[in-house]
């Protein structure tokens, strides 16, 4: 995007594009028209954040392909601004842009606890693990002025409720005291998203995410503290990031992580044309080579969202990189299948009464 297209400066962002979403009937371009003032220096682009009263926050899915039937989402939008985020369409049914403001125009979910709460206690509920982190991250940078996350935990821990949270911020560090307590009464586990190993790449595709080195140091700590933590090798970009997969896996294993994982690159409805933009920008030598291998997985498309073949893809090429990864995590002994997390301690909250309140407790 040349700079007549621009209205502000864009340090640490994953995209210069905010092409509308696919919902939009109009969009709108910027032109220079040669009066005065389009040679005055730009405004940095802030991160905005409003506020949703949600009605419900645990999400069900019925998916075949995930280890999860529910999850929650603190945060509508991430500030991390990984450019290749498969959540980045979510922000066209807010009638905003999967691109700069999917990590720029943000939603708070602050009720989210007491509203979680109160879905636990329901008499209908049954317990199975939630998963947190699977869409936006939850410990993105502005969970430390809103701490929603840190609240969500406190209600389940005291709900006795099994949680597998994913994430790619140091800031879960912050809630190790809850995290420790929850993992030694075998109710939580944490993966952590490794990308790549190359701090450069890495500052490129994923602006506001803490560095490869620092996330390697955020599951030392948490193995610690007794949690048991899994390496993500994801997304895997072929001719990018793929030539790392053994070396990831490794640094995670000794850094403490017990379990591994990998996904390969998904790039759904609006994050293809962001994705290419950037490869275009930063890696034109690769970008038709990285593509092209997309295309090899997808059967000649871009993404294919059917399940068990979304996350990985299939062919050859497919079929090397899962068989790279059988060998590594066997030979680093990250193959080994943890427990499941027990859902017989489950207490569900007391549910909120005012003839009850009469009595006392």
């Amino acid at each position: 995007m040349d700079q007549a297209q621009r209205k502000y400066r864009l340090p640490g962002r994953g995209t210069s594009s905010n092409r509308p979403g696919r919902f939009e009937p109009l969009t709108v371009s910027a032109v220079a028209d040669g009066w005065a003032g389009d040679d005055d220096p730009l405004p940095v682009l802030r991160t905005q954040v409003s506020v949703e009263i949600p009605r419900s926050v645990i999400s069900y899915n019925q998916s075949p392909d995930l280890p999860f039937d529910r999850s929650i989402n603190p945060y509508r939008g991430c500030e991390h601004g990984c450019v290749y985020c498969f959540a980045r369409p979510s922000h066209a049914y807010l009638g905003l842009s999967p691109g700069l403001d999917f990590e720029t125009r943000l939603i708070a979910r602050p009720e989210a606890p007491e509203v979680l709460k109160r879905e636990l206690a329901a008499k209908k509920y049954q317990v199975a693990p939630i998963a947190i982190g699977t869409n936006t991250d939850p410990y993105q940078p502005i969970e430390k002025e809103h701490r929603i996350m840190r609240a969500l935990l406190e209600v389940l821990s005291d709900a006795n409720h099994p949680v597998a949270i994913v994430t790619k911020g140091s800031l879960i560090e912050r809630d190790i005291d809850i995290l420790s307590d929850m993992a030694a009464r075998g109710l939580c586990r944490v993966g952590v998203s490794v990308t790549t190993l190359d701090a450069t790449l890495s500052r490129l595709m994923e602006p506001r995410v803490p560095a490869p080195k620092r996330r390697l140091q955020v599951i030392e700590r948490l193995a610690e503290a007794g949690i048991p933590v899994r390496v993500m090798a994801s997304p895997m970009v072929p001719a990018l990031t793929d030539p790392e997969l053994e070396a990831i896996l490794e640094a995670g294993r000794d850094a403490g992580a017990v379990a591994a994982s990998w996904i390969m690159l998904r790039l759904p409805r609006e994050v293809s044309p962001l994705m290419q933009e950037w490869l275009a920008a930063h890696y034109p030598d690769r970008a038709g080579r990285i593509m092209a291998r997309l295309r090899e997985m997808h059967g000649g498309k871009e993404y294919d969202a059917n399940w068990h073949r979304r996350m990985r893809g299939e062919g050859p090429y497919a079929e090397m990189i899962a068989q790279r990864f059988a060998l590594a995590v066997k030979r680093l002994g990250l193959d080994t299948l943890l427990p499941p997390m027990r859902c017989d301690l489950f207490r569900p909250p007391k549910r909120a009464s005012a003839q009850l309140d009469l009595f006392g407790d």
